[in-house]
């Protein structure tokens, strides 16, 4: 039986990703200026976001779908430091906010991964 828990991730990731098709510019906005196709790089994250986010709901892809997150949260470390130390972000979010979500991203690591 699938723990209610397991439920929430996958929502959580499903509309996360979702979020990324209804407010595109939100999320290009935070994008490091090193990501050369912004546009993309929002389009195609929120894909992932969606694919692991299902992913997780079924045993035969849970295991695939569980590392896709880790590694996707890892990768997203660079737009948490981006904003914490891009001058562009500056005023824009409160600055407690902003270094909140790099512990944040090891909780949710942690979550996942208790899940293997």
């Amino acid at each position: 039986m699938t723990p209610w828990h397991l439920y929430i991730m996958a929502a959580m990731y499903i509309i996360a990703g979702i979020m990324h098709f209804i407010t595109p510019k939100v999320y290009g906005a935070i994008m490091p200026s090193y990501i050369p196709n912004k546009k993309a790089a929002v389009f195609w994250s929120g894909v992932a976001e969606i694919i692991v986010g299902v992913g997780i709901l079924f045993i035969s892809t849970r295991f695939i779908a569980i590392w896709g997150i880790i590694l996707m949260l890892f990768v997203f470390f660079s737009v948490h430091i981006d904003m914490l130390s891009n001058k562009k972000h500056k005023g824009k979010f409160p600055r407690w906010a902003l270094w909140l979500r790099i512990p944040l991203q090891f909780v949710l690591i942690y979550w996942a991964y208790s899940y293997l």
